[in-house]
């Protein structure tokens, strides 16, 4: 973004005031108001002083946008030298400009170019004093990689048990015993005891 020379403005009311509205810069003194003072003193102000109090404050701005970092320089600078350029040309050649008060306009364009430029002369070597040292660089060998985890066994499933299914063996009888048949027995082997007859009794005394 173009900077725009603030101190143009006043300037420009000076020459509206005398090319376009035919006016002589004498009247710049003419009484403007009258303020009193505490110390029991009237204070008059004149066009004059309006234009200049104006254009100080104009400068005091221009100042402020020189210092600021993001500001360009040759642009701003560049239109801040036309600006003194014409005010001096006007100053000197031009008879409808000869006043104290335009002299005072002109050397204000004056020193907002010698600030500038000031200005953007002095801020690097600031910037290079304020600078913090850089810090020292350490070269950390770097660590050694961590030892590989053990591998985990590898689990295999068991093989599958496979059960037989076992069929009961036939056991042929031997030849010749095949018509052979046990009949139970009705009676057991033991014998039995005998009764005996009952025998004389003898009588007791």
């Amino acid at each position: 973004m173009i900077g725009f020379p603030l101190l143009l403005i006043p300037l420009a009311i000076v020459n509206i005031a005398v090319f376009l509205m035919g006016l002589g810069l004498d009247r710049l003194q003419e009484p403007v108001v009258s303020v009193g003072l505490p110390s029991l003193q009237s204070w008059t102000i004149t066009y004059s002083d309006l234009l200049l109090s104006l254009s100080l404050l104009l400068l005091l701005v221009e100042v402020v946008k020189s210092a600021r970092p993001g500001s360009k320089y040759f642009t701003d600078h560049f239109l801040s030298v036309l600006v003194f350029a014409a005010a001096a040309a006007e100053f000197l050649l031009l008879p409808q400009f000869a006043s104290s008060a335009f002299f005072l306009l002109t050397l204000m364009a004056f020193v907002d170019v010698v600030a500038g430029i000031s200005i953007r002369m002095v801020r690097p070597k600031i910037a290079a004093v304020r600078a913090p040292a850089p810090e020292p660089v350490v070269h950390t060998p770097p660590a050694p990689p961590p030892p590989p985890a053990p591998a985990a066994p590898e689990v295999r499933p068991a093989p599958p048990v496979v059960v037989e299914e076992t069929r009961p063996v036939e056991i042929a009888p031997p030849a010749g015993e095949a018509d052979i048949k046990v009949e139970p027995r009705d009676k057991p082997d033991t014998p039995q005891a005998e009764i005996l007859p009952p025998g004389p009794t003898i009588p007791r005394r």
